[in-house]
């Protein structure tokens, strides 16, 4: 009597394979997951979002990039470096986006912190009073010494 076979020895029969009881693990790329911080602004939270989908788009380019350099190396096909041209060309494109992102957001941040108040002061009085505040040595109010004119009094009986 035969022994019993294994799931996996019947499907290595059936597919004309020998099966490897420790395959190596297969490599994932973790991906971050992003940070939770509850006392940033919608537009920070939405900049940091962007941001960070731009670098990953950049990162995923970069790795077509290679990909589509090495298949135009060899096969030596005009259509693969015309391909491996664009890609060059969108990721550049793509940094250029994300440092406009950067600019966008300190001109962001700059508007915020130029926020001014302006206080109007309104002065309630005569010409001649504000002129006397401002300048006191044309005042009106000044006392003339030694400089007395003299004058005679006009009846007109």
């Amino acid at each position: 009597m035969k022994p019993k076979k294994t799931v996996n020895e019947k499907l290595s029969d059936a597919l004309e394979t020998d099966f490897i009881e420790n395959p190596k693990e297969l490599e994932t790329k973790t991906k971050k997951l992003p940070q939770v911080i509850d006392n940033l602004s919608h537009e920070e939270t939405d900049y940091m979002l962007v941001r960070r989908n731009m670098k990953d788009l950049i990162s995923i380019g970069e790795d077509a990039i290679d990909g589509i350099v090495r298949v135009a190396t060899e096969g030596d096909a005009p259509r693969a470096y015309e391909v491996a041209a664009q890609m060059i060309k969108t990721v550049s494109e793509m940094n250029q986006d994300l440092i406009d992102l950067h600019n966008k957001m300190k001109a962001l941040k700059k508007e915020e912190t130029n926020i001014s108040t302006t206080n109007n002061s309104i002065y309630v009085g005569s010409t001649r009073d504000l002129l006397d505040l401002v300048n006191d040595s044309r005042s009106s109010k000044k006392v003339l010494k030694g400089d007395i004119i003299d004058h005679e009094e006009i009846n007109d009986n």
